[in-house]
């Protein structure tokens, strides 16, 4: 049996079914994945409600869903080496992710699959292929190095916790941006924060007499015009997945980040510098709850769906 997320129509979290699909099988150069877990990242909601953006990432009606993954390779197609049956992996597949078996073209450019670390588990391995390429491309395209002090809009959220840390990991100070609910949790990573909405410019220069030197916005572009209004370079800025970013800044992503990232993030994670907080898991059974709380980005963390 193959349970599978579909959606025949595009809206929110109630057009989401849990279906009987057909097995896929791995051809050449293709590997099948029995997926244990399943990590939610904004875009796989978005994709569901805006056609206009499903279309740019390829996908039609009827569709799948998610794209992060954990598991266990258990079919392997011709011309595939560096995977064999057994082998724990965790990697991204586009609008396909939440499946009991999801196959993953080794040689497509929006297919990801890497060897799972024995230190990490299949619930913090299924949220590092979106969420960390995508900080690590933030971090990079803003230029984020040692002694800086840099900005980072939505701190807390399932990119910000990747981005707060690799930031802190290159020396920089961290101020981030954040509901005052969450202060308590992004200060146990070392982080500044400072309370979002208007005024933010006023709050953040009353946090340094330095100045802000780079600024990465996770989440619309409020955190981008506030470096602005900084005097910070538009070349140190970087948003992801804003309809319409400031000019001169970078507009970034995932698909940008170098493909040593993720092992960067691994090693950190393995060598104790990284944590990623799980905010909750759900069973397959309630993935529209998934999205649902995913969806509001009240969270603290990553939310993960588990197919066991």
């Amino acid at each position: 049996m193959n349970r599978a997320v579909m959606y025949d129509t595009f809206g929110g979290p109630e057009v989401l079914q849990l279906r009987k699909a057909p097995q896929p099988h791995a051809g050449a150069g293709e590997v099948r994945v029995r997926v244990a877990t399943v990590g939610l990242n904004p875009m796989d909601w978005v994709l569901t409600s805006m056609p206009e953006v499903a279309q740019q990432f390829g996908l039609t009606l009827p569709s799948g869903f998610a794209t992060d993954f954990a598991g266990t390779v258990d079919e392997v197609g011709e011309g595939i080496c560096d995977f064999t049956v057994g082998d724990r992996v965790y990697g991204a597949a586009t609008g396909r992710a939440a499946a009991d078996f999801v196959v993953v073209a080794l040689s497509g450019p929006a297919d990801t699959l890497r060897h799972t670390p024995a230190e990490i588990s299949d619930e913090v391995a299924s949220t590092l292929a979106v969420a960390g390429m995508t900080a690590s491309a933030a971090l990079a395209a803003a230029g984020v190095k040692s002694g800086d002090t840099v900005l980072i809009g939505g701190a807390a959220g399932g990119v910000g916790v990747f981005a707060i840390q690799l930031a802190k990991l290159t020396g920089a100070r961290v101020i981030g941006t954040a509901s005052e609910g969450t202060f308590d949790f992004l200060r146990q990573f070392g982080v500044d924060p400072v309370t979002y909405g208007p005024g933010l410019e006023e709050r953040v220069r009353a946090m340094t007499s330095d100045g802000v030197s780079a600024a990465a916005d996770l989440f619309g572009t409020e955190t981008a015009e506030a470096a602005l209004a900084l005097g910070v370079p538009p070349e140190r800025i970087s948003t992801i997945a804003a309809p319409n970013p400031p000019q001169g800044v970078h507009a970034t992503g995932g698909i940008n980040a170098h493909p040593e990232d993720l092992k960067r993030i691994t090693d950190a994670i393995v060598a104790g510098d990284l944590t990623v907080p799980i905010a909750a898991t759900f069973p397959i059974e309630q993935i529209r709850e998934a999205v649902k709380l995913q969806a509001g980005r009240r969270v603290h963390g990553k939310i993960v769906v588990s197919l066991s």
